[in-house]
């Protein structure tokens, strides 16, 4: 069971963990893929260094000295056990959604909203389903998500005029600075 603390710390300490164990080391780079600003940022890191589930590793660079964040055993093993946790709160909320309880699903979705942005990051929730919920509520995904933390990649309900809603177009995506 988790402590008050670490609930309190909340979701985007799971986030940053898990992105350096998914092998995001940079400073920089951790900062873009979680859209954490960079003082939170900060803090974050050393909270989590503090606690011994990140090391900073010094590497030298052509350009100089780099600082590298990796994650040690005890951050993978807490990294598991979140995802863990959070995999069995979208179990739950998919069980209530299937019941078709209108106020139960609201309910349970103020319960557990800020755990959303953080199943949405791991990839743990159904998106099509999750649209779903909203709509069956009447209400707007916005209104318990971020914008920023919503996927803009055609799951979360936008037209991208394909009929499956994926932009498999068979092609490469290439960004070439233009």
């Amino acid at each position: 069971m988790k402590n008050e603390k670490d609930m309190e710390e909340g979701p985007k300490d799971i986030i940053v963990l898990g992105a350096i164990k998914h092998g995001i080391k940079r400073f920089e780079k951790i900062q873009e893929t979680t859209q954490i600003e960079d003082k939170d940022l900060s803090k974050i890191l050393e909270v989590l260094e503090n606690r011994d589930l990140i090391e900073a590793i010094e590497r030298k660079g052509w350009l100089g000295n780099k600082i590298e964040m990796n994650v040690t055993e005890k951050g993978s093993k807490e990294v598991d056990e979140r995802v863990y946790e959070l995999q069995t709160k979208w179990n739950e909320i998919s069980q209530i959604y299937k019941t078709g309880d209108k106020e139960k699903m609201k309910q349970c979705m103020n319960e557990n909203k800020s755990f959303l942005p953080t199943m949405m990051f791991f990839g743990i929730m159904d998106m099509m389903m999750f649209s779903m919920m909203f709509s069956m509520m009447g209400m707007a995904m916005s209104d318990y998500v971020p914008a920023e933390s919503i996927p803009d990649d055609g799951d979360a309900g936008t037209d991208n005029g394909s009929m499956d809603g994926s932009m498999d177009d068979g092609g490469f995506d290439f960004d070439i600075g233009f």
